[in-house]
């Protein structure tokens, strides 16, 4: 009896044990290399310009290397004539989305690093602090104008004047590979059609399936994001990466699960005010459970300000861990930090919990999400509370992005039965 007893203690201190994250790469996307935004929140330019690049090299233009800041300076002309125009009442500062660098891309084009660096000093890394101030205090002082009748009628050549100080004059021409080009030409040459990009969301306070203007700061422009089911969200990222597209994403960093340095994202069930220091110390070092996250849980982060629009990067690939399943290969723009030399691991709740859009090619969402938002003609069912569609008939199956994806589309890897794991609760 003993010797059982001290059997079975063996075993399970055995199953118990700390155990590290081992990751098996499932498919990885070409990308090209990770850049430093520096001293600047224009995390939406550098990762949008990423996913471009691997735009580029899906569609057999080779390795680009686009810049970031002649997209940038468009964009940052905008936000002034925006904030003067509408009096002071918006968002004032250095960030953006990932469609405001495709609406620029489509009004201006594009143009090679080399061409237009948009710093004086390239040995010195980017900061926009003093731009930033600068153009603020132009503007303040044009809306004040406006509001005493006395504003000039030129007064976008002010801006204009400080654009150029700060980034340099626009590139009219520039060579390609021994060809004269502009902007246009240079767009059109690497094949990137800005309105063929679509943003998508879920979120319960608008109808699925339906378009709208996402209430988040940054969203200074009004883009427009299609609204899916939490599922049918993640079958697409899937779907798309398994066929061969990279997904631009718009995320929230600022907690703790978040870490660029350890080169992970994780969303740990136990709370972090539950944990001692050895369980602090451990964290992204050893697997551990993670919060189931539901359509629900999610929208109640967003609601309560917890998730919230503060990071853009660029998914890349698909992972699978042995202990949980899907992780994503994510690109970030802060430089070759950590072991990853610049990645960062996402788990699968991570993603779930934290994602407030993807920005990706149309064609990469399966048939009948297309069919569903009407970017593809054709019939499909919706039925359900909120729109929700009924799933095609198979093998019953909790509600997991892993299930065979609707519309035939190929399965994503199947999770594995996770090792020791104590009963799952909330955590915020």
């Amino acid at each position: 009896m003993f010797c059982l007893l001290s059997l079975l203690a063996a075993l399970t201190a055995q199953a118990q044990k700390p155990e590290p994250y081992a990751f098996k790469e499932f498919k990885q996307l070409s990308t090209t290399p990770v850049k430093s935004q520096d001293q600047t929140g224009t995390c939406w330019a550098f990762s949008t310009a990423s996913f471009l690049e691997s735009e580029a090299l899906r569609l057999g233009k080779g390795v680009q290397n686009l810049s970031e800041m002649y997209v940038v300076r468009h964009v940052y002309r905008q936000k002034c004539e925006n904030y003067v125009r509408r009096q002071g009442h918006t968002q004032f500062g250095e960030g953006g989305l990932a469609h405001d660098l495709l609406n620029a891309v489509k009004d201006y084009g594009l143009v090679p690093e080399e061409a237009y660096p948009g710093r004086k000093d390239k040995s010195k890394p980017y900061n926009h602090a003093r731009i930033e101030k600068t153009l603020k205090a132009l503007c303040d002082e044009f809306v004040k104008q406006g509001q005493e009748g006395t504003l000039s009628e030129d007064w976008m050549k002010k801006i204009d004047a400080a654009l150029d100080e700060e980034f340099g004059m626009l590139p009219a021409k520039f060579n390609v590979n021994g060809l004269a080009m502009d902007p246009i030409a240079f767009r059109d040459f690497l094949g990137i059609i800005p309105k063929n990009y679509v943003n998508i969301t879920s979120f319960t306070h608008h109808p699925f399936y339906e378009p709208f203007i996402l209430e988040v700061p940054d969203n200074f422009s009004n883009g427009s994001f299609y609204n899916l089911p939490l599922s049918e969200l993640m079958q697409s990222l899937n779907f798309a990466v398994q066929q061969g597209y990279s997904v631009e994403w718009d995320t929230d960093v600022s907690n703790r699960g978040f870490s660029a340095q350890n080169g992970l994202a994780i969303v740990p069930e136990k709370e972090w005010k539950d944990k001692n220091k050895e369980e602090i110390a451990a964290t992204f070092k050893f697997w551990e459970p993670e919060v189931n996250v539901t359509q629900e849980y999610r929208q109640q982060l967003f609601d309560r300000q917890i998730t919230m629009d503060d990071h853009l990067m660029h998914i890349t690939g698909i992972l699978d861990e042995t202990h949980s399943g899907i992780y994503y290969v994510v690109k970030n723009s802060w430089g070759e930090i950590s072991d990853l030399k610049g990645y960062v691991h996402v788990s699968e709740a991570y993603m779930r919990a934290n994602t407030i859009s993807f920005t990706v090619h149309k064609d990469a969402l399966p048939s009948d999400v297309r069919k569903r938002l009407k970017l593809e003609p054709g019939d499909v069912r919706i039925e359900g509370a909120n729109g929700v569609p009924i799933p095609p008939k198979r093998k019953p199956t909790r509600d997991d992005p892993r299930v065979a994806p609707i519309d035939g589309s190929t399965p994503a890897i199947e999770k594995t039965t996770p090792r020791a794991q104590p009963k799952k609760k909330d955590n915020e």
